[in-house]
């Protein structure tokens, strides 16, 4: 006789028995970026906070940096940087590359994209189906490396353009205006006690935490690094989180309000990358593992029953090559 198992059953693809069914009709890709799902995360987190994730990889290039290549596209052409023909040329860890291949393909413009070798090889692929030509640069020189790279082919390049998202207004203002007030939006009025986010330029965190900080003038804003970062005063070295980390101290932190940052180590991220999928079915990458770590010890320090916001860059499906889930 086989055994009997009992559960909820609560039916999800037939339109027949929903109470609700979500129709989207849309007449471009640029019009799926942005707008991307709040979700209230079901890991068990200390003093019963709740932890709340953005999921950017729900934006048609696959990252929260989909938002940023169309606005650092679309400003050089407020300012007049940007022509007919121009050539954009932007050093990359290979989430902007993408968001900027896909945002010049609407305006017909030639990308060449500066990587460091180390980077993701999913990453380059899909930078190059896009459209976009690859140079890399030295691993062991780092997106330093690849910036001084850039501006040596602008110079060598007549009608040519760097964005150069480290230090483009741009990069803050996507994030200060689209982000945050979605995730005001998403939470309706529920009290933020704390926003939890990396750091790789530094806009998105810059940018969001504002857009939130005039909101909740006292949530703790909390800056996520890897160890081998250099946020936290620590020595510059390699590490395998991908998409945050800084070589040096990002602009737009100048005028942003940092109340603590959490340097999370590659075995932490990577373990919390594993449970994400094996145990909530969500597939990330490793900046969100570092993203997630960062907020359950914050959960530890705030007050019973707090609210964590955090953001989830990206997926794992373009770090396979790079062993994400070994």
């Amino acid at each position: 006789m086989g055994r009997k198992f009992n559960f909820e059953f609560t039916p999800f693809f037939y339109p027949q028995i929903r109470k609700e069914v979500i129709t989207m009709l849309v007449n471009n890709i640029y019009e799926l970026i942005g707008h991307t799902p709040l979700m209230k995360l079901a890991v068990p987190t200390p003093n019963d906070s709740q932890i709340y994730a953005k999921l950017e990889s729900f934006n048609p290039g696959g990252s929260i940096k989909d938002r940023l290549g169309m606005a650092l596209i679309e400003h050089g052409i407020e300012i007049g940087a940007i022509t007919a023909g121009t050539t954009i040329i932007e050093p990359t860890a290979g989430n902007t590359g993408i968001g900027v291949a896909l945002a010049a393909q609407k305006y017909r413009l030639p990308v060449k994209l500066v990587v460091p070798a180390k980077f993701s090889f999913e990453k380059q692929t899909l930078m190059r189906a896009l459209g976009a030509e690859i140079i890399n640069t030295p691993s062991e020189e780092g997106i330093k490396g690849a910036m001084k790279k850039a501006e040596a082919l602008a110079d060598e390049i007549d009608n040519s353009y760097v964005p150069m998202q480290f230090e483009n207004v741009a990069n803050p203002r996507i994030y200060q205006t689209t982000l945050g007030p979605e995730i005001l939006a998403d939470l309706a009025g529920q009290r933020i006690d704390a926003f939890v986010a990396g750091a790789g330029s530094g806009g998105t965190f810059a940018g969001t935490a504002k857009a939130l900080h005039d909101v909740y003038p006292t949530m703790k804003t909390v800056v996520v690094e890897p160890e081998g970062s250099i946020l936290n005063g620590g020595p510059s070295h390699s590490h395998r989180t991908e998409g945050i980390g800084v070589e040096f101290i990002p602009p737009f932190f100048d005028d942003v309000q940092i109340d603590v940052t959490k340097t999370i180590s590659d075995q932490a991220a990577f373990d919390h990358v594993h449970q994400l999928a094996a145990k909530f079915g969500l597939f990330v990458g490793s900046s969100s593992g570092s993203a997630l770590a960062a907020s359950l010890e914050m959960a530890k320090e705030l007050p019973a029953n707090s609210t964590i916001v955090t953001i989830f860059p990206d997926s794992s499906e373009r770090y396979l090559s790079e062993n994400i889930y070994d």
